[in-house]
């Protein structure tokens, strides 16, 4: 499983135009499933995000989690964070898992973020979106369930 966490001042997910969901300060969650990830790569990831200290405290210092900086997360699947681009100029995404063990992996990782004490607001499974944020710092951070 591969997450790109980027901390926001504000993130907002739009379909056909319409806002699906939105957040204020948090983490924009791109959460990419791969072939072989289970609920063991969901719980690590689970657990590495919602201790994971990169909002500031009252002296500037990255030292605090999301809950503690009462923030929100803001759940979106990206299968192609898999994307291979080793050959040609096409990237290929069979390193992606199917559509149904990604969706089903993807709502257990945001149930357990919430199980977790973080409000999660989500996108929409394999919709075309367009995303809006403000990214705060900027902070960027890829998490890989496999490189433990």
């Amino acid at each position: 499983m591969r997450v790109l966490i980027q901390r926001v001042t504000k993130a907002s997910v739009f379909i056909e135009g319409r806002e699906k969901a939105s957040i204020g300060k948090g983490m924009l969650l791109f959460v990419g499933i791969g072939k072989g990830d289970t609920t063991e790569d969901i719980e690590y990831t689970s657990k590495k995000i919602s201790r994971l200290r990169i909002f500031e405290d009252m002296n500037s210092k990255m030292n605090l989690s999301i809950t503690q900086a009462g923030g929100q997360v803001l759940s979106v699947s990206q299968f192609t964070l898999y994307a291979d681009t080793r050959k040609g100029n096409r990237p290929g995404f069979d390193h992606s898992a199917g559509p149904e063990t990604a969706r089903d992996l993807w709502l257990l990782l945001n149930s357990s973020l919430r199980d977790n004490g973080i409000e999660v607001k989500e996108g929409v499974f394999a919709a075309h979106m367009n995303v809006d944020l403000v990214n705060n710092g900027p902070v960027t951070i890829m998490i890989d369930s496999k490189n433990r």
